[in-house]
């Protein structure tokens, strides 16, 4: 952890209101150093010299991945803030017209970059079996799949993709409700499932993770396959899920270890490489799910890079399984 700064030094950075700014929008959001820069309408030069001053402060967490840098704030603030004070401050930023046009031209970026993440798995969705659907023994599968029985379930597999993680399902539960947000990934889905399974039966609906087109309480169980690190923040999809789920029912993600298969970025349309297990067990915590246990699966994953000249390489995945809260 980052060693709180002296208050003298703490105060003069935060004296600058541009600073309050940067850390106002990195709250609860990463962003890369050339998107915060647009979102605050400034060059990427003006950014880093103020950067330069708030990085000794353990204000905010940075991460390398390729040539970007991604910015968030510090969960623990480097230790250098009370809450009462940072509330205090944040609280004073939302009266601000300068952050309010700031989160106005962050909005347009970020609605950028899901078009730009949506045209992608529109136009990878025919490959996807090819690129990034393969297992090495499929035991990810089964172990994920059986968390969920048994039969008389109805059960959402939600960023469903071609519904590789379904057709383990299919015919082992009365009926499948497959979610994904691109319309060309239901497509192949669709096809593949009624050419395996043709008795199964499966409900196909586009939607997105943080708007699933679920009622509340509508199934007995939800899957979350390899969909987590394709989020920009985890909070409202896992707060939807827990929505959808009937008291006490299960969720199980299945997911990725960190890694360094930057290529999957572009490809894949992967927004993380991977999470810690901790991390994502937090996160349900913190969306409100009980009883959140972390699995070790003994599969790897082996996604297939089309564009560039990467290596495949087999990825270690575990599973968190999860339940919704028993009382409302």
């Amino acid at each position: 952890m980052t060693a709180a700064p002296d208050l003298a030094h703490l105060l003069k950075a935060l004296a600058d209101p541009t600073r309050l700014r940067m850390l106002a929008l990195l709250d609860g959001r990463e962003l890369t150093v050339g998107e915060l820069s647009r979102a605050l309408g400034m060059s990427q030069s003006r950014v880093s010299n103020h950067l330069r001053l708030l990085r000794e402060t353990g204000l905010f967490a940075e991460r390398r991945s390729g040539t970007s840098t991604f910015l968030r704030l510090a969960p623990d603030r480097g230790g250098a803030l009370q809450d009462g004070l940072w509330n205090a401050i944040h609280s004073e930023l939302a009266t601000l017209a300068a952050h309010r046009k700031d989160l106005t031209r962050l909005e347009r970026l970020l609605e950028d970059r899901e078009r730009s993440q949506a045209r992608l798995f529109d136009e990878i969705a025919a490959d996807w079996d090819k690129i990034g659907a393969d297992f090495a023994t499929g035991q990810a599968r089964q172990r994920a799949a059986a968390c969920l029985v048994p039969r008389g379930m109805v059960i959402a597999d939600v960023g469903c993709g071609t519904g590789y993680l379904a057709r383990g399902l299919a015919g082992l539960v009365e009926r499948i409700i497959c979610i994904d947000r691109s319309k060309p990934m239901l497509d192949q889905a669709r096809k593949r499932l009624a050419s395996e399974r043709p008795e199964a039966q499966v409900e196909f609906r586009r939607g997105e993770l943080h708007a699933l087109p679920l009622r509340a309480a509508e199934v007995d169980g939800l899957l979350a396959g390899m969909v987590l690190h394709h989020l920009a923040d985890l909070g409202p999809a896992l707060r939807e899920m827990r929505r959808a789920l009937k008291p006490g029912a299960p969720l199980v993600v299945l997911e990725l270890e960190p890694h360094s298969q930057d290529w999957m970025r572009d490809e894949l349309g992967d927004r993380h490489l991977g999470f810690e297990s901790a991390f994502v067990a937090r996160a349900l915590e913190r969306a409100g799910f009980e009883s959140v246990n972390v699995e070790p699966v003994d599969d790897h994953y082996t996604p297939r890079p089309k564009r560039s000249k990467s290596t495949p390489t087999e990825l270690p995945v575990y599973l968190v399984r999860a339940f919704a809260p028993r009382s409302p």
